[in-house]
């Protein structure tokens, strides 16, 4: 038999610590042979003891490299010239990409088979893989991201005298059955890697901030800093009814609070997108990264109908009480303006959803001079929305989403950038604008 390395054949005389990294790259990718007793060149040479050579790759694959792999390896002596050689056959792995245990999920810890070598995996390549075999319920895949801590959600816990140790956190799906974090546990980490954007502005448009903030961390420390900021701005206005005081919040702290676990709990988090969070003199608005799932209408969550996008974020949030039943929250929000003569308003499209949460104590004269702004008002939270949806848009998108001219659309988008509001990038058929950070 004539021994040559190729993209599936590997030869080592050997066993070295680098035979992990051949193996994974096989499991990684079509699978391979790893011939061990055979030099560079294909002169064999053998091994003294090959049972125990096989046992002690058996134990190094065990030890050493995740997920499980050893359901996926084949052990032969082979009797070449006289001499025994071990012949490795790996086949291409279910639960891909396998990894060096102490490296972890990362590019120096991943390897594929590239050419006649095993090089580490690029985080494409590693994100590939992952969705190939966890499929694509965002929860349930392994997150990149493996250095994870979970300060904030350890006092969440505790605050509400839940357990938070390993068995918990299999149990929520968290972590896998071998200890590998999901892209739940990277939301719920201090490390997550979504944020939320809040501005105040000043009036009822965009045209002037009065403050803007980014929250990062995990979605627990998100949820009450952002609760914190708009609480703090959530003003109490008294009126007199003959002699009896009446305090009245802006907003109905129970509407605040629901929107605000709807925007975290029903999110799409495989963008990377930030969600906003819009307060104006007349109204807060919630802005989400992520439309309907399929098969709900607006109708239906009106109704209560809830079909959940991240149900094992929401089963944690209700096991911490957070949220008491899933679709409760949009009726709840009603409930708090029940008897005001004023309703939240509930705005979607393909990709966003927008809860309006109205100010109770905007009078009828400002509601008024609110439903009278000028027209350029209108086009230019239009143009800030659909940047906010797309990320960067062209001038024929804002053409198609306000119907208006070439002509009256190059002087919309001249006003915004004289107002900084918006900045141009590219040139020629490659001009795109986005928003000014």
């Amino acid at each position: 038999m004539i021994f040559q390395e190729s993209e599936t054949v590997e030869l080592k005389s050997i066993v070295v610590d680098d035979i992990k990294k051949e193996i994974i790259a096989f499991a990684n990718c079509e699978g391979g042979k790893l011939y061990i007793g055979v030099q560079d060149d294909g002169t064999i040479i053998g091994v003294e003891d090959p049972d125990g050579t096989a046992l002690q790759i058996s134990n190094m694959v065990r030890d050493a490299i995740k997920p499980d792999l050893t359901m996926f390896l084949h052990y032969e002596t082979l009797n070449e010239n006289g001499k025994q050689i071990v012949a490795v056959d790996i086949q291409q792995g279910t639960e891909r990409p396998y990894y060096v245990a102490k490296k972890g999920l990362r590019p120096e810890g991943v390897f594929v088979r590239q050419g006649y070598s095993s090089v580490p995996a690029t985080n494409t390549a590693i994100r590939r893989m992952i969705k190939e075999t966890d499929g694509d319920h965002f929860e349930e895949m392994r997150s990149l991201e493996q250095n994870l801590t979970f300060e904030a959600a350890k006092k969440e816990f505790s605050k509400r005298n839940v357990l938070f140790g390993e068995a918990q956190m299999k149990t929520l799906g968290i972590m896998t059955h071998d200890g590998v974090y999901t892209n739940l546990g990277l939301l719920l980490s201090d490390q997550c890697v979504h944020t939320i954007r809040v501005a105040a502005f000043e009036g009822t448009t965009q045209n002037q901030f009065k403050d803007r903030k980014e929250f990062s961390g995990s979605l627990f420390q998100q949820m009450d800093e952002v609760y914190d900021y708009i609480d703090f701005r959530n003003q109490t206005h008294s009126t007199f009814q003959k002699l009896y005081r009446i305090d009245q919040r802006d907003y109905p702290e129970t509407a605040v609070r629901e929107a605000l676990l709807n925007l975290l709990v029903h999110r799409e988090y495989s963008f990377r997108a930030s969600t906003f969070i819009s307060l104006y003199e007349d109204r807060l608005e919630f802005t989400s990264i992520g439309g309907l799932v399929s098969g709900v209408t607006l109708n239906d969550v009106l109704m209560g109908i809830s079909v959940c996008r991240n149900m094992k974020l929401a089963n944690v949030f209700y096991r911490l009480e957070l949220i008491e039943a899933y679709g409760t929250g949009i009726l709840k929000m009603n409930e708090a303006y029940s008897g005001t003569g004023k309703e939240p308003k509930i705005e979607i499209s393909d990709n966003a959803f927008k809860i309006i949460l109205p100010n109770l104590n905007v009078n009828a004269d400002q509601e008024k001079q609110t439903a009278n702004k000028p027209e350029q008002h209108l086009a230019e939270e239009a143009v800030i929305n659909l940047a906010k949806r797309q990320g960067t848009f062209t001038r024929k998108d804002i053409e198609k989403e306000l119907e208006i001219s070439q002509t009256a659309c190059g002087r919309l988008l001249r006003r915004m950038i004289e107002r900084k509001q918006i900045v141009q990038e590219g040139k020629g058929k490659n001009t795109h604008y986005r928003i000014l950070e």
